[in-house]
């Protein structure tokens, strides 16, 4: 009982049957093995192991990618545009960041930066004012690092999609956070911007989205922060669809979507860092 479950950005995933039950194959797709440390990837597994945060992982081999999981009945991903779902997906990603789990590496978010434009192998970028915007983008580290909190296991790829919400025979409802292969010591205030950039939220539903997850508390520093992630964390993934075009895989207005990310963030970014400091010196 093979069949094509989806084919998503990163991977292909299959459904079977196995003993009577069913189970999900993901197979790792064209150039994952340049974006992806699969022994990293197998050890966050470990450490997230028994806690009931993800998916229950029959077999993952750390050499080549291929994963096995039980299939989970009656599941179905986050709405980002149902709020109810919103809160309690934020909600239990602040719950899994508060644990503060740890493993041997970091995501460097600049550095992956670097090193998806690296794989271009010297082919320009699509986008004419590429360089201006890196440098923009760039610009932003220093005040990333100056508030940058404590580092903990971040999943990375927090978004919608990989929310799944389960109904239990008891009637309980439980959230399960999948896809951990970009998972790794950093700022888990990250896992706020990636949610809002995958889904294409505007300013206002940003602004919400922070509001929900520090429950309305957000100082003005941390929220400039995340705008600051969400110019890097767009560059970040509009360079990772660039070297997938290259390998004529095509992600079309998402592409285009990360891109304006990094140019309009960085400016608002900036507006509300010289804001802030015109507060400070009155």
């Amino acid at each position: 009982d093979i069949t094509v479950l989806k084919k998503g950005m990163t991977n292909r995933s299959f459904l079977f049957t196995c003993n009577g039950k069913k189970y999900i194959m993901r197979i790792p797709g064209e150039g994952t093995d340049q974006l992806i440390n699969r022994r990293n990837e197998a050890m966050v597994y470990r450490t997230i192991d028994g806690r009931h945060i993800c998916d229950d992982i029959a077999y993952i081999n750390p050499d080549n990618g291929y994963k096995i999981t039980e299939f989970l009945e009656n599941a179905r991903v986050c709405d980002p545009e149902n709020y109810d779902d919103v809160c309690k997906c934020m909600r239990r990603l602040r719950e899994f960041h508060e644990l503060k789990l740890t493993v041997n590496h970091e995501v460097d978010i600049f550095g992956q930066l670097e090193f998806y434009e690296s794989l271009w192998n010297g082919s320009p970028s699509a986008y004419r004012h590429y360089t201006q915007t890196k440098e923009n983008v760039l610009s932003l580290r220093p005040y990333i690092e100056a508030h940058v909190g404590e580092k903990v296991l971040t999943h990375i790829d927090a978004v919608p999609d990989n929310f799944l919400f389960i109904d239990s025979e008891d009637g309980s409802e439980d959230i399960r956070l999948i896809d951990w292969e970009y998972a790794g010591m950093q700022d888990p205030h990250v896992d706020i911007a990636m949610f809002a950039i995958y889904t294409g939220y505007n300013k206002e539903q940003l602004d919400k989205l922070i509001d929900i997850y520090f429950e309305g508390a957000c100082s003005e520093e941390n929220r400039i922060k995340i705008y600051c992630y969400v110019a890097c964390c767009g560059l970040l993934w509009s360079n990772w669809c660039e070297y997938k075009r290259n390998l004529g895989v095509e992600f079309g207005e998402y592409s285009l979507l990360q891109y304006r990310y990094a140019k309009e963030y960085y400016k608002k970014a900036k507006k509300r860092m010289e804001k802030l400091k015109g507060n400070e010196n009155e």
